[in-house]
């Protein structure tokens, strides 16, 4: 029998997604006012799955409630007792807002386990609003950095692997220290920003899911170089598009995202890696690539890259 990866975007946007509540950009304009080549999107998440029913989420996003609601794969089961759910695990890349504060939105007593690296563990463990997850009933794991796990749910192991992996970027906004580090770097350390292979245990399928980077050296080159398919980080368009719109006076560079444009972007730096499926996620508000009949949005699917979107299915 030939086994599936399932894997479905439930969140394809950034922080604040689209449209954004206090935002008045044309495309949180557009998309707060239906306009048909703006789709909205929440803030990014994925959820995968080696047999359809039970499932791992990839970051846990504010908006996960609204997910779960429109996302049948991960209603509870009407057959099953009062309280249940298929939702077996969450593992997280980092520990901004938009990737753990959906852990929130879990804190019904549901059993479940929380992997993350240990310096993203150390954020939740250092914010008491956090305890509302019951300590009985959510286990909190680390996850060595280069070293595969096999990820567990409640009941045992749910068919697939993880193996994180440090990768370019920074620590939290709201952790910043400009006291601490230099070049920069605010206090910025290993496991603030990490990758996932997620590698389906019967068959070996895998794929990477990697929607925070600040650049790309030569270890990510090497690991990605050969991919049958790739999540990645699609935050800006060109670097100083948010102050361009006056909507922040912050670059992608200094945000810790890597821009899809520019001879640094992403379209051209990753133009010589063999990667059969590639696909831009966590894509911020002020992205032109958000926008169906864009030139920018041409231009990346020229390129070979999609666009994700909320309910975008994936099967390998």
């Amino acid at each position: 029998m030939t086994r599936s990866m399932f894997i479905k975007v439930i969140g394809a946007g950034a922080g604040g997604g689209l449209p954004q509540w206090n935002c008045n950009g044309q495309n949180s304009a557009d998309a707060r006012h239906g306009v048909p080549t703006v789709t909205p999107r929440t803030q990014a998440s994925v959820a995968v799955s080696a047999d359809g029913r039970q499932w791992v989420l990839l970051n846990a996003s504010p908006d996960l409630r609204q997910q779960i609601n429109a996302t049948p794969e991960l209603h509870p089961d009407r057959e099953g007792p009062p309280r249940n759910s298929p939702i077996k695990a969450v593992v997280l890349t980092n520990g901004d807002v938009d990737a753990v504060a959906g852990l929130l939105c879990l804190r019904e007593s549901q059993p479940l386990t929380v992997y993350g690296s240990a310096r993203v563990l150390d954020v939740l463990a250092g914010n008491s609003i956090f305890e509302v997850l019951n300590a009985d009933l959510v286990k909190r794991k680390t996850m060595e950095l280069g070293q595969s796990f096999a990820v567990e749910g409640p009941s045992g192991p749910v068919g697939l692997t993880i193996d994180a992996f440090t990768v370019p970027g920074k620590i939290p906004l709201y952790l910043e220290d400009e006291e601490k580090g230099t070049g920069g770097s605010f206090g910025t350390e290993e496991g603030d920003t990490v990758g996932l292979k997620v590698t389906e245990d019967a068959s070996g399928k895998h794929f990477f899911f990697i929607p925070g980077c600040s650049g790309l050296d030569d270890p990510l080159r090497e690991r990605l170089n050969g991919a049958p398919l790739l999540f990645f980080d699609g935050t800006l368009y060109t670097n100083d598009e948010m102050i361009v719109q006056g909507l922040m006076q912050k670059t992608g560079d200094r945000i810790g995202h890597m821009n899809m444009s520019g001879p640094k972007g992403t379209l051209e730096q990753m133009a010589p890696l063999d990667i059969a499926r590639k696909i831009f996620i966590h894509i911020n508000n002020s992205n032109p690539v958000l926008r169906d009949d864009s030139p920018e949005r041409a231009a990346v699917e020229a390129a070979g890259w999609e666009v994700s979107y909320d309910g975008m299915e994936v099967r390998l």
